[in-house]
């Protein structure tokens, strides 16, 4: 509890106010961190659930009901029935035994669960602080935008899965991407916020450290892309062919890379170019970040930016090395899994490394 002397009304939490105590903003940040760690561990659950070929067990959206499994063996033999309805199992998993089926249930099942679990986790402690007072003005935008967000993030996922249905042994990659890329940014959106309250405004950096901050912005959009394109690599199965490197059958460029006409759907739709191209967004991903540490080396940085901008270094350099890693294995679930964890995490060390670079705005109005 805050002291009596600095309670507010849910009324006086709306005003701006410089007068709530630090330990306020301390607990909000904190809070927004689990949830950074719990979409976190949703990103590597989901790349499970694509890789072991979960995502289309489940057939139904229930989003209260469904929130109990199957405890009869009645339930189970419904549920497996739906299933066998739809061109995966007909055309891949044909004679698929019930056991078989709930392997490929759990992973979905707890896949749902969690983003269930991501939304208690984020609502009630969100209405706890506001009730409580202890949200000020300028917060209060941004938590309802990450609560509509998070809503319709669930909203996508079924849209996603419901792709796979009728025509498609799979789903669509184009949706497969947005539902990823949605997860990434409301991920990245928690994390700036709750990074920004833990790192409370000191002052502005110095002008010469302005252009390397804004290149940085640069190297997130970089990564967000390499991201996306590894969304499409996943939808399509691409890193289930060409496992060697740094050639593709021999080649720097593969034969088929512009095998359809028109020629920008082969970035979208055909693995030879799909995969290339993540190759070279991951490549030229690790020379920037390697760029981007040489240039800090010349700057006024303290220790802390400086740090920063190595840990940026170091993991772009290891996460090149899971993704060749998977490659040269043929997608073993445990490293792709990996893989994607690396992803997700270089963008955070992109993101703190900003923080520490940014000109400051106080967080108040």
């Amino acid at each position: 509890m805050i002291p009596a002397g600095q309670a507010q009304t849910l009324s006086g939490s709306l005003r701006p106010s410089c007068a709530l105590p630090a330990r306020a903003d301390r607990a909000i940040a904190i809070w927004l961190l689990v949830c950074c760690a719990m979409i976190f561990a949703m990103a590597v659950i989901g790349a499970i659930t694509r890789l072991t070929e979960s995502g289309l067990s489940i057939m139904e959206w229930a989003p209260l009901s469904g929130i109990v499994p199957p405890l009869s063996e009645a339930e189970w033999q419904r549920l497996f029935a739906l299933y066998r309805q739809i061109p995966e199992y007909r055309q891949e998993n044909a004679g698929m035994t019930l056991g078989e089926f709930q392997t490929i249930f759990w992973w979905e099942y707890v896949h749902r669960l969690w983003g269930r679990l991501i939304g208690l986790v984020f609502a009630l402690p969100f209405l706890w602080f506001l009730i409580t007072g202890r949200l000020r003005r300028p917060l209060l935008p941004h938590l309802i935008a990450m609560l509509a967000l998070g809503g319709l993030q669930g909203l996508l996922g079924w849209y996603m899965v419901a792709s796979g249905f009728a025509e498609r042994t799979d789903v669509s990659q184009y949706r497969l991407v947005a539902h990823l890329i949605a997860a990434v940014g409301i991920y990245s959106y928690i994390l700036w916020i709750a990074l920004g309250l833990l790192q409370p405004p000191t002052g502005a950096p110095s002008p010469a450290v302005m252009p390397l901050r804004r290149a940085l912005w640069a190297f997130a959009g970089l990564v967000g892309l390499t991201i996306a394109s590894g969304g499409f690599v996943a939808g399509l199965n691409a890193g289930l062919i060409y496992n060697s490197f740094p050639l593709m059958d021999g080649r720097i460029v593969p034969a088929g890379y512009a095998a359809l006409d028109p020629w920008i759907l082969n970035f979208f739709e055909t693995v030879e170019a799909v995969q290339f191209n993540h190759r070279v967004l991951a490549i030229l991903v690790v020379v920037a970040a390697i760029a981007l540490f040489l240039w800090s080396r010349r700057l006024p940085l303290d220790a802390a930016q400086r740090r920063a901008l190595l840990l940026v270094k170091l993991m772009a350099l290891l996460q090149l090395g899971f993704g060749i890693a998977t490659l040269l294995l043929v997608v073993p679930v445990p490293l792709a899994a990996l893989h994607q964890a690396g992803a997700i995490l270089l963008l955070s060390l992109v993101l703190w490394a900003l923080n520490r670079l940014r000109r400051i705005e106080p967080l108040h109005a």
